[in-house]
């Protein structure tokens, strides 16, 4: 298990958690003072209410919840949103709405969900020519 350092930024707000054993996700609640009509083919940013920390060989991915999507036409709109290891501001996502409908996120909405990821960095090295291969270009 890797350690992620979450803070608060409010007593209220609730710690994500794995839901099961098997999930690979933990839900983000929205943490807003009044309801946010997202209107039909707009993007709305929805504050978490939360802040984390975590070692640089990882980044956390935030993606959609599939119910929403399914349900709702609701999606996150930079998908999967990145948090580098170096932010330390609130979490907010973007969600999308798809549909031809005013969606409402009310406060304690699951929104998204985080999943904590590996980074593989990459060495750049410029080339004037790439090896050829079966497929090409």
């Amino acid at each position: 298990m890797v350690k992620v350092l979450i803070k608060k930024l409010n007593s209220s707000v609730k710690i994500p958690e794995y839901k099961t054993s098997g999930a690979s996700g933990m839900d983000l609640i929205a943490f807003i003072k009044k309801p946010i009509n997202v209107k039909s083919k707009t993007s709305s940013l929805i504050p978490t209410g939360l802040a984390v920390a975590f070692s640089e060989n990882y980044e956390i991915q935030i993606r959609p919840r599939s119910g929403l999507a399914a349900k709702s036409q609701i999606s996150v709109l930079n998908t999967p949103g990145t948090i580098d290891a170096d932010y330390r501001g609130e979490l907010k996502v973007i969600l999308i709405n798809l549909s031809d409908k005013v969606f409402v996120v009310e406060k304690g909405l699951r929104i998204a969900q985080m999943v904590l990821c590996p980074v593989v960095k990459a060495t750049l090295k410029e080339v004037t020519n790439l090896e050829n291969t079966e497929r090409g270009s």
